[in-house]
C-alpha cells in the first residue's frame, strides 16, 4: 500500500514562506516521479510542481514558477515543496502524490497513482 504525508501547510502572510513535505511509503521511492498539486475549494485541482525521479527534470505552472522550488531526498523517501513570495492567490489545498513512472511527460494528474490526504494552505492579505 503507497502511503503519503504531507506537512508544513499552515497560515502565512503575504510575501511570506513555507516548505512542504511528503514522506512516502509502500515504493521503491527513487524510482518514481512525485508531484505537488493543489485545489481550491469549487475548483479543479491542478499541478503545481513534479519533480523526476533522479532530481534532475522539475516542471512549475507559470503561476509559481520563479517563487516554488521542488526537491527531493531520496535517503529519505521524502520530498518537499519550497513556497516563497506567498500570495493570497495560493491559498489551497496541497496534495503531494507520486507517480507511476520514473519520467512524465506532463505534470498530470493522469500519470499519479498515490496520494496524500493533503495540507492546508492559507495565506492572509
Amino acid at each position: 500500500q503507497i502511503l503519503l504525508m504531507e506537512s508544513g501547510g499552515g497560515l502565512v502572510q503575504s510575501g511570506g514562506s513555507l516548505t512542504l513535505s511528503c514522506t512516502v511509503s509502500g515504493l521503491s521511492f527513487g524510482d518514481y516521479s512525485m508531484g505537488w498539486f493543489r485545489q481550491i475549494p469549487g475548483k479543479e485541482r491542478e499541478a503545481v510542481s513534479c519533480i523526476n525521479w533522479t532530481g534532475s527534470r522539475t516542471y512549475y505552472s507559470e503561476s509559481v514558477k520563479g517563487r516554488f522550488s521542488i526537491s527531493r531526498n531520496n535517503s529519505a523517501n521524502t520530498f518537499y515543496l519550497r513556497s516563497n513570495i506567498l500570495e493570497p492567490e495560493d491559498t489551497a489545498m496541497y496534495y503531494c502524490a507520486a507517480a507511476d513512472r520514473r519520467e512524465f511527460a506532463y505534470c498530470s494528474e493522469s500519470y499519479f497513482k498515490g496520494w496524500g490526504q493533503g495540507t492546508q494552505v492559507t495565506v492572509a492579505p
